[in-house]
């Protein structure tokens, strides 16, 4: 089992002065054999982040770590972390059959690999005859179990799944989350587990990270950050999905529920989530502290970068 660690890591995009910086410092473990779940409305950059991750994006600052180490990206060195990304029909070769598609990740060529591909493909709950088919010929369900087997082919020491359901219908989005988690315990993989659903995070992740504009907000396990959140952020989108409460809104809540998120392209000072805060400077004349100060996430429950975490 392998810790994957992102130790400041900044992702930049453009020039300097009509660039776009997606991932801004972000500090973040996955501990060994567990899944986090990283959590946060489009445009945070999460999806960012992972790209980052394999290599697809590259880094401004910071590094990212397999077990205290450096990852290797050698042209011979075998990829240790594997993206499974969201849209399982682009991530596939349409006139590949899916054998070949599985078989081409591996790192090993030689004989065998017919079995493995076959073994690949009944792991994650599909008929071994399968391999003959394309990917046009599968359901959409069908496609993302095999783009996890082509992701498994390159014998991963970590997972990051970018939003696997979210292209998929209700009625199977269940079925690949059951396959995902069991897949993850099977192997010990560590998996990092991306998406804009609370839902779906909280049904596959041991640890929760929430992240904002850029950056994470709030990290602590699973079960105890959603239930006890720390950050108004993260309180705001347990809200965004819980049942409507009868009576008069929050006075805070509603001063800032029209506020639009913020330009990525030129975030807020201080606080980054604070024009949006119903504990902030735009409810409460006493937190200039948030437009002026970035906040550290140290010294709460959970890390919760927040000057006035619920909680401190």
């Amino acid at each position: 089992m392998s810790e994957l660690t992102f130790e400041g890591v900044r992702v930049r995009f453009g020039g300097h002065r009509h660039g776009l910086t997606a991932v801004d410092g972000v500090d973040l473990t996955v501990p060994g054999g567990s899944v986090v779940g990283l959590v946060g409305e489009s445009g945070s950059g999460k999806s960012t982040l992972a790209r980052a991750a394999v290599g697809l994006a590259p880094l401004s600052a910071g590094r990212i770590l397999l077990d205290g180490e450096p990852l290797n990206r050698g042209r011979r060195a075998r990829p240790p972390l594997q993206l499974v990304f969201q849209d399982p029909y682009s991530s596939l070769d349409p006139r590949m059959t899916i054998g070949d598609s599985i078989a081409e990740a591996m790192p090993r060529r030689g004989t065998g690999r017919r079995a493995e591909v076959a073994r690949l493909l009944e792991l994650v709950g599909l008929s071994a005859d399968r391999a003959r088919g394309y990917p046009g010929q599968l359901s959409g369900g069908q496609c993302q179990r095999v783009a996890l087997a082509r992701a498994l082919a390159g014998e991963p020491r970590v997972l990051i799944a970018d939003e696997i359901t979210s292209a998929l219908d209700v009625s199977i989005q269940g079925a690949v989350l059951n396959l995902v988690r069991e897949v993850q315990r099977e192997l010990r993989l560590s998996l990092l587990f991306i998406s804009h659903d609370l839902a779906v995070v909280r049904y596959v992740s041991d640890f929760i990270a929430v992240m904002y504009l850029g950056r994470i907000v709030e990290y602590g396990p699973a079960e105890a950050v959603l239930t006890d959140p720390s950050h108004p952020y993260t309180r705001e989108l347990l809200a965004a999905v819980s049942e409507p409460v009868v009576g008069e809104a929050d006075p805070a809540l509603r001063a800032v529920a029209d506020v639009e998120p913020a330009d990525p392209h030129a975030p807020p000072p201080g606080c980054r989530f604070h024009p949006r805060c119903p504990v902030g400077p735009a409810v409460l004349d006493d937190r200039d502290l948030c437009r002026e100060s970035e906040p550290v996430p140290q010294g709460h429950r959970h890390l919760a970068a927040c000057h006035f975490a619920a909680g401190s």
